[in-house]
């Protein structure tokens, strides 16, 4: 048995149009490549997930939003240890929460500054 493995790297996921997110792994800016992102770790144990609601333009997280339900009603959440949203939308933000703790995501809102 090797004891000597190195320690996995946490997972960091962050979806947002401007912010930079420096303790994130992989960064998306729309809601598209934030679908592609999570898509790619499906089967991956995301330690953090940031989510700002408003993407630029018309483009919002709630596609995002959507998918992570979807995954919860089938059954197969994806598996996270904890959703940060840091939007200055406070309804948008506010929104996401809710949608996101009915799914039983562990999920806080935070500034994109805190740990």
């Amino acid at each position: 048995m090797n004891t000597d493995a190195a320690p996995v790297a946490p997972v960091i996921l962050g979806i947002d149009d401007l912010r930079p997110l420096p303790r994130a792994t992989r960064i998306a800016r729309t809601s598209h490549e934030g679908i592609r992102l999570l898509r790619e770790h499906r089967e991956v144990f995301i330690d953090e997930l940031w989510l700002d609601h408003d993407l630029g333009g018309d483009d919002s997280i709630m596609p995002v939003v959507t998918v992570l339900e979807e995954a919860a009603f089938n059954g197969h959440p994806f598996q996270i240890g904890m959703i940060f949203v840091h939007s200055a939308n406070p309804s948008g933000a506010e929104t996401v929460v809710r949608v996101l703790q009915r799914w039983n995501y562990q999920v806080r809102r935070t500034t994109a500054e805190s740990p």
